[in-house]
């Protein structure tokens, strides 16, 4: 999910300790991507501030410490997923199975992490769950299934894990279908050519309703304990906003300046971190001295016996929930939450890649990273994390702090991610935190994403009457209409079962509702290009395509291995995922090609 709470991207921020202990050696010799390919420097040169660009491998074990802190940013955003999946999917506080749904999405994220570095869009970008799934989830259980309260009292262990993992299997077989598409829009080529239809006033009511619809679910957990929710929203926002550049001092050692001290951003670096843990504590002190009552959710022994009963190792695998099960309704539903993650990861290629100091990405380097997020849902449904994967923008801000841009460093957290994934004990500590505490981590989160929305609209001209309109109807149906179906249940009669649960679904989905409208009214309503926001919104593109740079390729998008073969290859250029894949738009007759 494109939220960054923590983090202000292209501020030049001081580095942290582990990035600052390689201070010396980064300035001092250039990179193996510095001494070649001089094209691609000409085109990006190396900002001041950078250690270590896209190509360039920091030592080993400055990549342990920057993948550590790559994969705890990642885990903490992370969990906030299974969190409201337990809750629809029926899951007992003391079932094992919440921790192994918190493992089996780190797991799954690391090895489509590592894939996108290596064979995808070759950015160091790292994958993880995104809200853009839940909202569908939460439209296709509501529909489908009876509320978790409404189950019949009595039933046996095996009847209440077949509720939930039926839930599961419906969710998994509407995830890896939709995937697919996914897929073949990315390495058709598709998203390339749908770029100059995706406005900031279509981006803007999808994304934004993503945050807005969330809001209660965020309230239901947050009001456990107001207390508690409420004293984790006032630490996470005095650590990441009025604490962020505060450094604290700790020791470091080099061979030029022997022992010195140097700052280390705690605050700016883990915000969500420390928030959850301090609150955490908090409720362990309140439960020790018996402050909060037996059967609260806010007790720090709620989930005591989940730790105990989950296993130390455990390897999660296709299928561990069962064979998924696909419905039409489900599919398209889940179609909507890919929409909202293709245009997340398409705007954070390009901040990643400005901060790592590459070149923006080339077309054929979009479309392969898109194709790759799709191999990466289409794996998370094999596998049951009951929800996608997409680009971390707290990840990418983790970059602007550091001035670590190596792609190395983020395939280190990639195996950080697959090895704690198969600790159960690891996945079982996240799952007990105290429901309140998430609850306030929520109320923050949420509105960070409904925000980052409405960043879209500094392209437009909201002077316009036009533009008021296009955006006010999105929003407010994307509200609306939902809200209404979920208060007037069967209000949807066609005569068709299929159907109904097809629309119902569907218009459920604000994101959904909203993303149609702000797509349909914004490139259907007249208005000059200068008013939609798109001669500012195509400038960033258009200068970042591999047309505006000449036609060349950029080393650091290559592939791995194979590229000899590649060049030599006519069809090749062909390809939309080729790196020699130069745009629809280049196939003109009588064209010389570049050299």
């Amino acid at each position: 999910m494109s939220v960054n709470l923590a983090f202000e991207t292209e501020e030049a921020a001081a580095p942290s300790g582990g990035g600052g202990g390689g201070g010396g050696a980064a300035g001092s010799q250039e990179g193996p991507a510095a001494k070649e390919g001089g094209e691609e420097a000409a085109a990006a040169p190396r900002p001041s501030d950078l250690l270590f660009r896209v190509d360039e491998a920091p030592p080993w074990s400055m990549c342990l410490l920057l993948g550590l802190q790559h994969y705890l940013t990642m885990a903490t955003s992370s969990i906030s997923i299974p969190f409201i999946l337990v809750g629809l999917f029926c899951i007992e506080e003391a079932d094992p199975a919440r921790g192994h749904l918190i493992s089996t999405i780190i797991f799954v994220s690391g090895i489509i992490t590592l894939i996108q570095t290596s064979l995808g869009c070759r950015l160091p970008i790292v994958q993880g769950g995104t809200a853009s799934f839940v909202v569908p989830t939460i439209a296709i259980i509501s529909t489908r299934y009876e509320a978790c309260d409404a189950l019949p009292e009595g039933l046996t262990e095996a009847q209440r894990q077949e509720v939930w993992q039926e839930r599961m299997r419906e969710i998994q077989g509407a995830i890896a279908v939709s995937a697919v598409v996914q897929i073949l829009v990315g390495f058709t080529g598709l998203i390339g050519l749908l770029i100059g239809w995706i406005t900031p006033l279509v981006i803007t009511p999808t994304v934004t309703l993503v945050g807005l619809s969330l809001s209660e679910v965020a309230a239901q957990k947050a009001s456990l304990h107001w207390g508690i929710s409420g004293t984790t929203m006032a630490l996470l926002i005095l650590f990441s906003q009025y604490l962020r550049e505060v450094g604290v001092p700790v020791p470091t050692y080099s061979r030029a300046k022997g022992l010195s001290s140097a700052r280390l951003y705690v605050f700016k670096l883990f915000p969500v971190l420390l928030a959850i843990l301090a609150s955490w504590a908090l409720c362990a002190a309140l439960t020790s001295a018996g402050a909060i009552p037996e059967g609260s959710r806010a007790r720090s022994d709620a989930a005591a016996g989940l730790v105990a009963h989950s296993p130390w190792f455990r390897i999660p695998y296709p299928g561990q929930w069962g064979l998924p099960t696909v419905t039409l309704a489900g599919v398209l539903g889940m179609l909507a939450g890919v929409f909202a993650s293709v245009v997340e990861s398409v705007g954070d290629y390009y901040a990643c890649a400005r901060l790592a100091g590459a070149p923006p990405p080339p077309i054929h380097a979009v479309n392969r990273g898109i194709g790759t997020e799709g191999l990466g849902c289409l794996l998370a449904g094999i596998w049951g994390t009951g929800n996608g994967t997409t680009s971390y923008a707290e990840n990418i801000g983790i970059i602007g702090v550091t001035k670590v841009g190596s792609r190395r460093v983020v395939q280190y957290a990639a195996v950080f991610m697959i090895a704690f994934g198969m600790l159960g004990k690891i996945g079982a500590i996240f799952a007990s935190i105290p429901e309140p505490v998430v609850g306030g981590v929520f109320c923050i989160i949420f509105g960070m994403v409904a925000a980052v929305g409405l960043s879209s609209l500094q392209f437009v001209d909201l002077n316009s009457s036009r533009n008021l309109f296009v955006l006010g109807v999105s929003i407010f149906i994307g509200l609306a209409l939902p809200k209404w179906l979920q208060t007037s249940p069967g209000a949807i009669q066609t005569g068709s079962l299929i159907l109904d649960q097809l629309l119902t679904v569907l218009l459920q989905t604000s994101m959904f509702v909203g993303g149609f409208l702000g797509f349909l009214l914004d490139n259907s309503i007249p208005g000059t290009p200068e008013e939609r926001g798109l001669l500012k919104w195509k400038a960033q593109m258009e200068a970042s395509s591999s047309e505006a740079l000449g036609g060349r390729a950029f080393t650091c998008y290559d592939l791995p291995f194979g590229m000899d073969a590649v060049r030599r290859t006519s069809w090749a250029s062909r390809l939309p995922f080729s790196p020699t894949f130069k745009g629809f738009a280049r196939r003109r007759p009588n064209q010389q090609e570049d050299p």
